[in-house]
């Protein structure tokens, strides 16, 4: 599971060939995780806490063209 990035509140990552619909995994300092969709950034599956979830959307929408490219990248494996 390649860590794409290291913020104060969580880690933000992709598994390799993961399934659809497009998506990031937020893993919370505190051990709860959440899967985010790419489109529309909304919540798949999971709880994380609210500065966690907070900090992973607004890391994204500033990284989403990096979010996709990633996607196909690991999917294409």
């Amino acid at each position: 599971m390649p860590v794409l990035a290291r913020l104060q509140y969580c880690l933000i990552a992709m598994y390799f060939d993961d399934h659809d619909p497009p998506h990031f995994h937020i893993l919370g300092h505190d051990g709860r995780e959440a899967e985010v969709a790419l489109s529309g950034l909304g919540l798949l599956k999971g709880e994380v806490d609210r500065l966690a979830m907070r900090e992973a959307t607004d890391w994204a929408r500033a990284n989403e063209t990096l979010l996709r490219d990633k996607w196909n990248d690991f999917s294409d494996r």
